[in-house]
């Protein structure tokens, strides 16, 4: 890999800024100083400093974000945008999904396209949790209904698995992810999604301990979980 490539997904700046530093003599690879950002370094076996610092290369990174309500799945916006919210200096990262604006939990943050692919992509049927806050009570024709398919406004949506916590309160596990679906499943119910907040992406499951707005990277269980026939 070129030096200065290495440099800019590190975060480091843009290829030209990089450059500069190179210039500059602040650029050492397994100790000589680095010549020109065409120099090639081995990520995996060279040692790469700024400034003395170690230069850690990951090729891909993955961070679970508690969403708060407010911000919008994009990597850029008039809104707030959810990479607001995360102060890495990693290049192309991107929310794998979306949560509406509204909505909150649990979102991947990274720069893995083909593992957000795999995730995302509808013949994988990937299961996604949410908890839901709703008018009305369930009955339980509602569950059932969810259970068997709904088709509302000429949509059709995926069977459901749908567990009341109380009155006002269910857990809903759906396995496609179309626009607005929840909130579209409990209209043709008669019944308003009053707060939603999803907790769990395939075998990812929410963070308790992260506040909204705080993020964490993944473990390497977690991530070989996602990984796994995905």
């Amino acid at each position: 890999m070129r030096l200065d490539k290495l440099l800019a997904d590190c975060g480091y700046g843009t290829r030209s800024e990089v450059k500069k530093m190179i210039r500059g003599g602040w650029v050492e690879i397994n100790g000589v100083t680095a010549r020109s950002g065409d120099q090639k370094v081995d990520e995996k076996s060279d040692t790469v400093t700024v400034d003395g610092n170690e230069v850690l290369y990951q090729k891909y990174v993955y961070y679970m974000l508690n969403k708060p309500q407010g911000y919008i799945s994009a990597t850029e916006g008039h809104d707030p945008v959810v990479l607001d919210l995360i102060a890495e200096p990693y290049k192309d990262l991107f929310p794998c999904g979306r949560l509406d604006k509204d909505t909150t939990g649990l979102l991947l943050i990274t720069n893995d396209g083909p593992l957000a692919h795999r995730l995302l992509s509808p013949k994988h049927h990937v299961e996604k949790e949410y908890i839901v806050s709703h008018e009305r009570p369930l009955s339980d024709a509602d569950i059932r209904k969810m259970a068997e398919g709904i088709t509302w406004q000429s949509e059709s949506y995926r069977p459901a698995v749908c567990r009341k916590i109380d009155e006002h309160t269910c857990s809903l596990t759906i396995s496609e992810g179309k626009f607005h679906e929840i909130k579209k499943i409990f209209e043709a119910l008669g019944n308003k999604v009053t707060a939603l907040s999803r907790i769990r992406m395939k075998n990812l499951v929410l963070d308790g301990s992260l506040a909204p707005g705080e993020y964490r990277p993944l473990t390497d269980e977690e991530l070989q979980d996602l990984r796994q026939d995905s």
